[in-house]
């Protein structure tokens, strides 16, 4: 290689690097969230050598047995290992690392692109480090960079690139007539890391057929493959509607509410409208107070009308996608990339039961955002005859402005309180915001009832609970008033009559084991309080048999109502196979205890098949 061929990597890498840099003042932030059930929590994370069997066990330590993210959580625990510990400065700049490489592959594939849509070699070169640059310092990257968690997707982006780039470069052989497959073996290599980081991997095969509809247009030198390709990719399509309609819909879909939400899947997809349109509002002006964080307090559309705002969203949705279809032939780039950001939120806007919005979402969207904008712009230009100084400038402006928003959101995310305090001001009505500032305030307790932070976390939680309604965030002023000896009945009461008109999901599912974990550490609960905790909620929901096994563990145990085990011990004797290990543990020991006739009970239910 000579040095005008390294050029361009060398430019690549150097904006990368400069990219990342923006991010160094978030470096000094906390793990938050899901880092603490993935990571804090997860033990099996906590390398202490490189001995196989562990690093296997860490590797699949992602719902256990299912073996998804394994390249993730492996990435996880050698950090661990690397840091000696819980260090977050650790994990997030491995988060950078990957930022860097992703922005570097980036331009990598966005010069093959451009040269695809007939840009000039040296255009195509300085447009793809421009666009790679503007997607690397946007401020929706913060929370996916300094997210340690959201390693998943930003993981998963790098291999989704790297693979896009293999399948441009091998189609691109292919059309000149020249030797493509080992391209191709690079495009399945990166698609199979991808799958290992995330499932999100599974959208390869759409992205691959909107550059073919926008950019490639199924051509080749071989009259025969052209047909291949055309005829495979709408059997692809065929199959997939298929496959769309008569299984993943049937699955997913719920006419009443998903179990732990309050929207059913209609309600959802139209909620979805505008969220996509609130995403591309953060894109084209990512100002603070409009990148949140936390979407929990997020309004549900229960019809076209209401919101209002429901209607004209999915308006503007569709009249984007009809747009980038009527613009395929002569404005391909603005069409992939509309397209793209799209196909991105395949999955995460359809039926599935998830969370209704996070940022980190647009990882990989962003690339088609910012080159439908970029593509955008030039046409603007070239349609008003706008001086190339004049053009320039506003790029330099537009850099400087996403630059300068990067570094002070980065900022914000570096110390932790600070970044609670930012996300309560942006989102005064949302539980988990509150949830994390009272967390931050808890963190420096420390063992002291007198400690001024205590003071500090009951009137955060109580001021959360009183902006959100939230009954964790009142569970949360039961603890920690008993911690400081002053709760009353009065806390209790409104405590559990808030519990019982929320939903019960997967937030106020967790306040049992909460509480059940700070009996554990010997904060002195009221047992009567928790046991009526438990019996509010778990008649509306279900455990695993474990749970329902520690659930009877504590009553028989901790309260002054012992029978009232008894039922919780069925369920976790019929949730379980036979010959279960636990379950011939608890058999033992209430014969020990004296309950014999409960043993003779327990011992006629039936079991659950065992696993295969």
């Amino acid at each position: 290689m000579n040095a005008s061929s390294l050029r361009f990597p060398l430019l690549a890498a150097l904006l990368a690097m400069l990219a990342a840099c923006l991010f160094l003042p978030g470096l000094g932030g906390g793990f938050i969230f899901d880092d603490k059930p993935n990571i804090i929590e997860n033990t099996v994370l906590h390398l202490t050598s490189l001995k196989l069997d562990d690093v296997l066990y860490a590797a699949y330590s992602f719902q256990p047995g299912h073996g998804s993210r394994s390249l993730s959580m492996l990435s996880f625990a050698l950090d661990y290992l690397r840091g000696g510990g819980l260090d977050p400065q650790v994990f997030k700049t491995t988060n950078l690392l990957i930022h860097a490489l992703t922005t570097l592959a980036l331009a990598l594939l966005l010069r093959r692109l451009l040269t695809a849509v007939q840009w000039p070699a040296r255009r195509a070169a300085t447009g793809a480090l421009i666009f790679a640059l503007l997607w690397a310092i946007h401020p929706l990257q913060v929370s996916s960079v300094l997210y340690v968690v959201q390693r998943m997707q930003t993981l998963c982006t790098l291999f989704m690139v790297l693979a896009l780039w293999a399948y441009l470069a091998m189609r691109q052989a292919q059309m000149a007539g020249l030797r493509s497959r080992q391209y191709g073996v690079l495009a399945v290599l990166f698609w199979a890391l991808g799958f290992a980081a995330k499932e999100d991997a599974v959208l390869l095969p759409l992205y691959a057929w909107v550059l073919e509809l926008t950019v490639l247009r199924f051509r080749a030198a071989q009259p025969l493959l052209a047909t291949v390709l055309r005829k495979g990719y709408l059997w692809l399509v065929v199959v997939g509607v298929v496959v769309y309609l008569l299984v993943v819909v049937p699955h997913f879909w719920r006419w009443q509410a998903y179990p732990g939400r309050d929207f059913d899947s209609w309600e959802r997809l139209l909620t979805q409208g505008r969220v996509l349109v609130m995403y591309l509002g953060q894109i084209v002006l990512p100002m603070p107070g409009r990148m949140p964080f936390v979407y929990d307090d997020l309004s549900i559309s229960r019809s076209l009308w209401q919101p209002a705002a429901t209607l004209p969203a999915w308006l503007l949705v569709f009249g984007l996608l009809a747009w980038a279809w009527r613009w395929r032939t002569n404005r391909p780039l603005f069409a992939f990339g509309v397209l793209l950001f799209f196909a991105g939120h395949f999955i995460t806007s359809n039926v599935i039961n998830l969370e209704l919005a996070f940022e980190h979402r647009n990882h990989l969207p962003l690339i088609g955002a910012v080159l439908a904008i970029g593509d955008l712009c030039m046409a603007a230009c070239q349609r008003w005859a706008v001086p190339h100084r004049a053009g320039y400038g506003l790029l330099g402006l537009a850099i400087i402005g996403l630059g300068t928003a990067t570094g002070v959101r980065a900022h914000t995310w570096g110390d932790p309180l600070r970044q609670a305090l930012e996300t309560v001001k942006i989102s005064p009505h949302s539980e988990r915001a509150w949830l994390q500032l009272g967390g931050v305030y808890a963190s420096r307790i420390q063992s002291r009832a007198d400690n001024p932070s205590l003071d500090l976390t009951i009137a955060t939680y109580q001021k959360g609970a009183a902006a959100t309604g939230s009954a964790t965030l009142l569970s949360n002023v039961v603890t920690f008033k008993t911690i400081r000896g002053n709760v009353t009945p009065a806390d209790w009461e409104k405590f559990l009559t808030r519990l019982q008109q929320v939903p019960m999901n997967a937030q106020n599912r967790r306040i049992i084991w909460v509480m059940l974990n700070n009996v554990d550490r010997e904060i002195p609960l009221d047992r009567g309080g928790v046991l009526r905790v438990i019996e509010s909620i778990s008649s509306r929901t279900g455990f695993r048999a474990d749970e329902y096994l520690r659930i009877g563990a504590y009553i028989h145990n901790e309260t002054r109502e012992p029978g009232k085990a008894l039922p919780y011990l069925r369920r976790a004797v019929e949730k379980s196979p036979p010959g279960d290990p636990d379950i011939d543990k608890l058999l033992t020991q209430l014969r020990a205890a004296g309950r014999g006739d409960w043993v003779q009970e327990l011992e006629k239910l039936p079991r659950a098949s065992p696993k295969r």
